[in-house]
This record gives structure tokens, sequence and C-alpha cells, in this order.
């Protein structure tokens, strides 16, 4: 199970005629705290003109235009969410009119750049289930089943040299199956890796990281 989602809270501005738009962006994990947060930044920025959101959490995606004209604000930021499959995600645009109107066209352009740079400076990750494993094996294994894992796309988190060799792994659940066969073939069915739990990770420059969820 995989899913992309926003890396951290993200925010970033442009003027059009004259108009402010500042667009933030949050991961987050159930509707009260993407509320809270709606509530947090309605205060914050009390004396905007407008405050549009919309947010995908799970199943759930919603909108709100907040006085701009219907169909011109919170729905154009939620299709910039389906349009890059994000979930568990709120998009805020804040609006300081700057005297100018800018009709039906400029309003969807402007609130879809205002979600899409706020989604730009949060930065996209893809998060996923992943298992640890533990492959306990004599020293003579070591070299080979460092180039299988390799060559094969396996991440090999670190070794511990002991009396044995126990190499961990961390192996996305999509390829548990995969890992399995791969290792039951390149180990002549000696091998026997130790599964541990399953975990929440994405890849961020080059490196794993892990959430409690």
């Amino acid at each position: 199970m995989k899913y992309k989602t926003v890396w951290e809270h993200g925010i970033d501005e442009h003027i059009e005629k004259k108009s402010r738009f500042i667009g933030q962006a949050w991961p987050v994990s159930t509707e009260d705290e993407a509320r809270e947060i709606i509530e947090q930044t309605r205060k914050e920025y009390w004396n905007a003109s407008h405050n549009v959101f919309t947010y995908r959490v799970g199943d759930i995606q919603r909108f709100t235009d907040d006085g701009e004209p219907s169909g011109t604000a919170g729905k154009p930021m939620l299709d910039v969410l389906l349009g890059q499959e994000l979930q568990n995600v709120l998009v805020i645009v804040t609006r300081y009119f700057g005297g100018t109107l800018l009709g039906t066209g400029g309003l969807v352009r402007a609130y879809t750049k205002g979600a899409q740079i706020a989604i730009d400076a949060a930065g996209i990750i893809e998060k996923g289930i992943y298992y640890r494993y533990e492959i306990p094996m004599e020293y003579t294994w070591l070299g080979k089943m460092q180039y299988t894992m390799n060559q094969a796309g396996f991440h090999i988190l670190d070794t511990e040299y002991t009396d044995q060799v126990i190499m961990r792994m961390l192996i996305s659940d999509d390829q548990n199956a995969k890992f399995l066969q791969t290792v039951t073939e390149a180990g002549e069915g000696k091998l026997i890796p130790a599964k541990e739990s399953a975990v929440w990770a994405a890849k961020k420059d080059g490196a794993y990281v892990f959430f409690e969820d």
C-alpha cells in the first residue's frame, strides 16, 4: 500500500493584478486535524478577503470557495490534489483583494497556482508500508547476498558483523513476495529471513524516513 502526500508544511505566495495569494499545504491524518488548521489559519489571516481550502483525507474530499464565485476557487484547488493523486493533504489559499476583479478564468488560474506553489513548497513524497527483515547468515554468504539484493533493487538498511552476519532489510509491501522468493533462491533454501514489524516509510533525499502512521 502506497500513496502520495506532502512532506511538511509549505508556504509560498504570488500576486495577480495586485491581489496577494498566499498558498499553504500541510500533511494531515484526520479531518479533525484539517479543521483545526483551517480554524487557526482563519484566525491568523482574519483580515484577508478569502481563506479558501480543500483537503483529501482517506476517501474524504472537501472544499469551499469562501465567498468567491462558485467553482472558481476550492474546486480548482481540489483538482490540483486529484491531478497529482495526493492524499492526506490540506491546502489553504488566502487572498488579499487588490482592487481589480480577476474574472472567472483569472480566479481559477490564481487559485490553481496558489495550490500548486504550496504543494511545491511542501514537497511531494510517496508513503508506503514497509517491512523490516533480518537475514542471519554465515560470512561465506555475504558477498553473494549483497550482490543479489542490490541487483534486485532491495534496500539494505545495515549489516551487523558478529560471530555471523545479520543483514537488515527494508522491503516495501508490494515487493514482499518477490523478496522472499529471491532470498529462497539465492540462499538455496538455507537462509531464513526473520520478519519484524511493519512501518510507514518514505524516501526523502535519497534516505528513508519513518512515520508513526
